[in-house]
């Protein structure tokens, strides 16, 4: 793999007044895939077209290789992207549309039609060639589009949220099956979502954008087992944040001089009424009331209020696990090690 196979250097828009991307820096190896994932408004479809040339610069250079795509247009740059709402042309097949940019840039016929059959058959829709997309599910008409973004031999793909319309079912199948794809054809490839599950299920790297910045990257397990700020705490794994009073109140004295901390709900345990100080020990047991319980699948969340701090446990509903009662009274045992320090946003 390259090091640097796709470079995005001091990228800077704005909408009138309003900074949208503010000198954002990304690096991305040949075969990767990077994920892009914020709230709305955070810039990340915003930085997908201005990589594409859909949105102008207002600055910064976007290096493919040795070459400076920011003055290019669209056509030109070798980028395919798939949009969210599928763009497919309604009076067009499903292999006229696969093969349409072939078409525009006069490839052959037998060359185009031979390759509309390889992506059929990587996309799993050999046997709806003749087929029109009002025809088709939400499911096929994404993979319509990817197969023909991919028409083209992009070098680098990007996609633009492809699964937020599908329900939820479909979406885990297909992300999985645009994966497996990624991954076979080793295409260079950027993905835009707000959901933090699909960011850490497809990605090798994700990158958490706010404000029009990336305020951390890494691999998903990095990201989700070590956040360093509030805003990618509250939104990789719904950590509790704590105050440094609130800390305190939990953990006692001796936690480090940051001003605000994180603790993953599944790291705080429930107690049982049989369980002694001695049976854990090196954890701190505070008692608490249980405020709420939602059930999640296969996941019990439980909202305790402990020493006036609000908490978040998370425990697996596999019929084996501690179940506890609405308003009763529990005790909980947190462990010192598994508090983060938080560094101040844009620290």
């Amino acid at each position: 793999m390259n090091a640097s196979y796709l470079e995005l250097k001091g990228i800077r828009k704005m909408f009138g007044d309003t900074p949208v991307l503010n000198n954002v820096d990304l690096s991305i190896r040949e075969g990767e895939l990077v994920t892009l994932l914020g709230p709305s408004g955070c810039g990340k479809s915003t930085l997908l077209r201005c990589i594409a040339g859909l949105t102008e610069l207002d600055g910064g250079r976007i290096m493919l290789g040795k070459q400076d795509l920011a003055n290019l247009p669209p056509r030109s740059r070798e980028v395919g992207m798939v949009f969210q709402s599928y763009a497919l042309f309604p009076n067009l097949t499903v292999t006229e549309n696969i093969e349409y940019g072939l078409k525009m840039r006069g490839v052959p016929k037998k060359e185009r039609l031979r390759r509309c059959e390889e992506l059929l058959a990587l996309v799993d829709l050999e046997d709806k060639r003749g087929t029109y997309p009002q025809h088709l599910s939400g499911g096929q008409q994404q993979r319509v589009a990817l197969a023909r973004s991919l028409a083209v031999q992009p070098k680098v793909l990007l996609l633009d949220e492809p699964l937020s319309a599908l329900d939820a079912k479909i979406r885990k199948n297909l992300r999985t099956e645009i994966r497996e794809i990624q991954k076979r054809l080793m295409m260079t490839t950027i993905f835009v979502t707000h959901d933090q599950e699909e960011a850490l299920t497809l990605s090798d790297r994700i990158c958490i954008m706010n404000k029009g910045h990336i305020v951390q990257d890494g691999t998903p397990e990095a990201l989700y087992s070590t956040p360093r700020t509030e805003f990618v705490a509250r939104f990789m794994g719904s950590y509790n944040v704590l105050t440094r009073t609130d800390a305190i109140r939990l953990f006692g004295d001796g936690i480090g001089m940051a001003e605000s901390f994180a603790i993953r709900p599944e790291s705080v345990r429930l107690l049982s009424e049989m369980e002694s100080a001695s049976s854990i020990g090196g954890k701190r047991i505070v008692e608490g009331k249980i405020d709420s319980i939602t059930i999640l699948g296969n996941v019990i969340r439980y909202s305790v209020d402990a020493a006036g701090v609000l908490l978040t446990i998370d425990i697996l509903n596999d019929g084996r696990s501690l179940r506890m009662e609405e308003s009763g009274t529990i005790r909980l045992a947190l462990d010192p090690s598994q508090l983060l320090q938080l560094e101040k946003e844009g620290a």
